[in-house]
């Protein structure tokens, strides 16, 4: 169905010209004994209504010209044949279409020019129609030109939709710049972040082992050399990761001397966003683990954004936090009784870093309206890698 719409779509128009067309040349035919007959033969009227009708398939080329042609082609006819053009209410049909093409062409100055054509060609057609009364000089041009005015009202339609589609389509494309813009903030954010935990965690194996180092007697000289080896490659590391943070450190970050918060913060996270205007009731269950370091930091970052869009977009009187520690994994939810709108804070940035939060540790999650109004955010971080 889909197929035969398009076809239509696409092709409809040119089979209702050779349709009409046929029909006007089946009427001369058919109905040459008239009274009211064209004077030529059919050896000339048959040519003249099809090479006339034949200019309107230029249309998709020459969207002004091949209407526009029709009618001065109709009105130059008209002054050999008065009685050709209308004769055949099939002709008169093709008219009234092609009034409405020359109405619908893009450039409003072309369609107003169209307007004239039709007005003018349609009253010289009339004029030179024997026996025509001045009622037809003044209806028969008005009945075209009411078709034009149609096809200029769909017109300015048509560009309307245009319009909305490309500001659409313009947002759509501005929404995937900026979440892939947010995506790599987030992963820079996160990786300076996962800096500082790596770096700790290296700072302390590099002064165990030069403490080491330093209690082995001089009988274990190899093992000595070795371990300053060890104690070597760590500091190196260490200035390594340095330089790469310095470079994906933007200018007007600014240095975060304090330690990286953690689960321990989150009574100070939810005393602050209650002092903020949202009171949050925080529920810690299960027996409580000693996370990773990177995780610890990850569960404080997915409830502070969670709260902070619960804060700042949902419109919510109040907000629950719950951290449960489940065998190998640890779940946060955040769930309020706003109006759900916490699922974007206008693009949706929150959400992403979140999503990329969790997508680093090999964990799940998800958020979106429950019934009867709220909002919930929920995430699963595995304590070890799924499927390791």
């Amino acid at each position: 169905m889909s197929r035969i719409g398009h076809l239509a779509r696409a092709h409809g128009f040119d089979v209702l010209i050779v349709v009409l067309t046929a029909a006007a040349i089946l009427e001369l035919a058919v109905r040459r004994d008239a009274a009211d007959a064209p004077r030529s033969t059919l050896w000339f009227a048959v040519p003249a209504i099809a090479v006339t009708a034949a200019t309107l398939f230029g249309r998709r080329r020459f969207r002004f010209a091949a209407p526009a042609a029709y009618w001065v082609l109709a009105a130059a006819l008209s002054f050999v044949d008065g009685r050709l053009f209308p004769f055949s209410s099939s002709v008169f049909a093709l008219g009234m279409a092609t009034s409405y093409l020359l109405g619908n062409v893009r450039d409003a100055f072309k369609a107003r020019v169209g307007l004239a054509v039709v007005l003018g060609c349609a009253a010289i057609v009339v004029y030179n129609k024997p026996g025509h009364s001045k009622g037809e000089l003044v209806f028969i041009p008005l009945l075209f030109g009411i078709c034009w005015l149609a096809g200029f009202a769909l017109r300015e339609r048509a560009q309307e939709a245009e319009a909305a589609e490309a500001r659409a389509a313009e947002a759509e494309r501005e929404r995937e710049v900026a979440a892939r813009i947010a995506v790599a903030e987030e992963r820079a954010r996160i990786a300076r972040e996962l800096h500082d935990v790596v770096a700790h965690a290296v700072s302390v194996m590099v002064l165990q082992v030069g403490a080491v180092r330093h209690k082995l007697p001089d009988s274990l000289g190899e093992d000595r050399e070795a371990l300053e080896g060890v104690e070597r490659a760590g500091r190196s590391a260490l200035a390594e990761m340095r330089r790469l943070l310095s470079a994906m450190r933007r200018d007007e970050d600014a240095l975060e001397l304090a330690p990286q918060p953690g689960v321990d913060g989150l009574d100070a996270l939810v005393q602050e966003v209650g002092r903020a205007g949202l009171p949050v009731e925080l529920h810690v269950e299960g027996e409580r683990l000693t996370l990773p370091p990177a995780i610890d930091l990850s569960v404080y970052r997915i409830a502070q954004e969670g709260l902070t869009n619960a804060l700042k977009h949902a419109r919510a009187s109040r907000a629950e936090l719950a951290l449960r520690y489940d065998p190998g994994a640890v779940r946060i939810e955040i769930r309020d009784d706003g109006e759900g709108r916490s699922a974007a804070d206008g693009l949706g940035h929150g959400l992403v870093g979140i999503r990329e939060r969790v997508k680093i540790y090999g964990g799940d999650m998800s958020a979106g309206a429950v019934e009867g109004g709220g909002f919930v955010l929920s995430a699963r971080l595995p304590l070890v890698r799924d499927g390791r």
